[in-house]
């Protein structure tokens, strides 16, 4: 039905645009062609500048209606976030800057240079400097920009500090599993030839490996605030993406190739509900890569605590190993 009511405002469109523009060209023949020409250049001419201020106006007024409801409007949440964001700030900077400018000249030229017989026509077919300054000028910022996102790439990408936390996501369609290791801090091997999620062995954990004896799996994402965490991304099928947009960050999950990226978390979930003012605020995690019919509800969630509330969470899960053996235990008979 909304098809149809579209195609009828479309319609009416162009009908409306063709009777005007008929009755355009009734009142020039009427008006005489010269006459008719000058009053719609000078009249175009003044709608330019008036498309300028407006636009200008509603762009100003869109910033202040949806400013607040944008994650600009709240500080990145992570150290490496606080980077992305400078470098945000800087793109709009320039880019911004670049905007007005020559939106505005755009805009007053077709008004002050609109035809008039007095004025002789000025042929500009080339001029080297010109062209080798807005050559030369916008790939010196293009560079830069490109430059720092480099430096920033391989630091969030690169070596995690020593005493980071380590934690896995492993994405399937269409949610998201984790695993924590243990006391040993070490997460046992996997074996793709091993998932059997019927059998609780969802990410093909090798129990053979002794280091996956104590790693615990969970479907919350549980970090420690103000301490490094490193991620190691997998994907079961097809290639996701771990979007952490309150961090500012996101990183490919492909399929039998694990990425990686660490960052250090700011603000414990309670501090960010303070901050946002959102009593239900919550750190998520999306999929930000098209994986399937299901891509929409593919969320996670993250939360962000202190050490001791971490530490009183993992005291409360059971390593995946020990649930797995409980399982397979033969039911005692009274």
């Amino acid at each position: 039905m909304s098809g149809y009511f579209i195609l009828a405002i479309l319609t009416l469109a162009f009908v409306v645009t063709f009777q005007i523009a008929k009755a355009s060209e009734y009142v020039s023949v009427l008006k005489g062609e010269e006459k008719a020409f000058r009053q719609n250049n000078r009249i175009n001419a003044f709608l330019f500048i008036v498309f300028l201020v407006l636009g200008l106006i509603g762009a100003w007024w869109c910033n202040e209606l949806f400013y607040q409801k944008t994650l600009l409007a709240q500080p990145a949440a992570s150290d490496h976030g606080e980077k992305i964001d400078f470098m945000l700030w800087i793109t709009f900077a320039v880019t911004g800057l670049v905007f007005f400018i020559t939106q505005i000249l755009l805009f007053w030229f077709a008004y002050k240079y609109q035809y008039s017989e007095k004025r002789e026509v000025f042929f500009f077919p080339h001029n080297n400097k010109l062209e080798l300054i807005w050559t030369v000028v916008p790939a010196i910022f293009l560079t830069v920009l490109v430059g720092f996102g480099l430096f920033y790439w391989f630091k969030i990408t690169g070596d995690a500090p020593k005493d980071a936390q380590v934690v896995e996501i492993t994405g399937k369609q269409f949610n998201w599993m984790m695993r924590y290791p243990g006391k040993d801090n070490v997460l046992g091997r996997k074996n793709y030839r091993l998932t059997d999620a019927s059998n609780g062995n969802a990410l093909g954990v090798d129990w053979e490996d002794e280091a996956s004896h104590d790693d615990i799996e969970a479907t919350e994402m549980h970090l420690v605030v103000d301490k490094p965490v490193q991620l190691v991304i997998n994907a079961q099928d097809v290639i996701h993406d771990v979007g952490l947009v309150h961090f500012r960050l996101k990183m490919d999950a492909v399929p039998g190739i694990p990425t990686t990226l660490w960052f250090t978390p700011k603000y414990t979930t309670a501090q960010m509900k303070e901050i946002t003012g959102n009593k239900d605020f919550v750190y998520e995690i999306s999929c930000d890569q098209m994986c399937g019919s299901g891509h929409y509800s593919m969320r996670g969630v993250i939360v962000v605590e202190t050490q001791a509330e971490y530490d009183a969470w993992m005291a409360s899960k059971k390593p995946q190993y020990a649930v797995v053996k409980e399982a397979a235990q033969p039911e005692s008979k009274p």
